[in-house]
């Protein structure tokens, strides 16, 4: 028995808009409270026209005013594209206002192109692995007592949201591990480095004031239908999606699952593609809760957070709704 969660882009697809992809995620972040889900986290991403979740702060109070008792946040905030005291002040803000619900998930990459990336961080570069390490513990001493002369960020002390480390690889889990910190693995993003990367997290933590034992979420790819082949059919965009950002081509909404019948492939493209799409956790209940529990298996994660990328909001809420009655909660 595990918990099971949800991560959300807010994806935009071709004929929608990215409001109307805002208010979809409203809708079903209500929709999976009411079916027990433990949390409900949002992704940051800039610059991509087909994700409308760029401003995880914002959206996270939007979804933690409709929701009542679901635990709330970001996964992640992308820390080197902001001032870590400007996070800590949005929320410790956000946990004053919702004390005990809100998660500050903190990730590395970009998120975006380096072209925008640069854009939001005016540097040239990404941080080294020492400054991002240097940026993590900045941001977690702002929702300690400062000291005389020091920067407080005012809302966040005595207003500490829980701050998980996310990553996709062992260094980062590591590092989750020696901060005492819960850890959330991107299975969707690095599904090789996911048994590893939580053995090593379990193997270096370390108890904290935070956290006195291990705690790891395994985030990846979920699309459940009423039968494996419904699945793969509303399955077939996810697999344009792939194509595309292997060919650096991605540039618009997402495709349909009309419109991915229709998809030129070369066939030899498509193959490579089908590849990779075995780690996406796609069926029918039965198959996905046998695929969920060969990952738990694999991993020890405590939890599954999944990112359902579907057509259609009825389907969107009919996934979510199929894998928890499939999949038995701890809850």
């Amino acid at each position: 028995m595990i918990e099971i969660s949800v991560l959300d882009t807010a994806p935009v697809w071709r004929g929608s808009t990215p409001a109307q992809a805002l208010r979809e995620s409203m809708t079903l972040a209500a929709e999976v409270e009411r079916m027990g889900y433990l949390r409900y986290w949002v992704a940051e991403h800039h610059n991509a026209p087909f994700i409308a979740s760029c401003a995880p702060p914002v959206l996270v109070a939007q979804i933690a005013a409709a929701t009542s008792r679901m635990r709330v946040g970001s996964g992640g905030v992308m820390l080197p594209n902001h001032p870590p005291l400007v996070v800590a002040e949005q929320f410790g803000t956000l946990e004053a206002l919702n004390p005990g619900r809100v998660d500050l998930g903190i990730g590395r990459s970009p998120g975006t192109d380096m072209v925008t990336a640069r854009a939001l961080r005016r540097v040239s570069s990404p941080p080294g692995s020492d400054a991002y390490r240097d940026q993590i513990r900045e941001l977690l001493g702002y929702f300690e007592p400062r000291g005389p002369g020091e920067v407080a960020a005012v809302p966040a002390e005595g207003s500490r949201p829980a701050v998980w480390l996310l990553g996709s690889s062992v260094d980062n889990a590591r590092f989750a591990g020696e901060l005492g910190l819960p850890f959330a693995f991107a299975h969707h993003v690095r599904p090789e480095n996911a048994a590893p990367a939580l053995r090593a997290y379990r193997e270096a933590f370390r108890p904290s004031a935070a956290q006195d034992r291990p705690r790891a979420i395994v985030a990846a790819s979920v699309l459940v239908a009423d039968t494996d082949e419904q699945a793969e059919w509303l399955a077939g965009p996810i697999a344009v999606i792939i194509h595309q950002s292997l060919k650096g081509a991605r540039n618009g909404p997402n495709l349909t699952p009309e419109e991915a019948t229709r998809y030129p492939w070369p066939a030899e493209e498509y193959a490579q593609v089908r590849a990779r799409m075995t780690s996406h956790l796609i069926g029918g209940p039965e198959t996905v809760a046998r695929r969920v529990g060969e990952l738990i298996d694999e991993t020890g994660a405590d939890e599954l957070m999944a990112m359902t990328l579907v057509h259609g909001l009825e389907d969107r809420v009919r996934s979510h709704e199929l894998l928890a009655k499939a999949v038995p909660q701890s809850s």
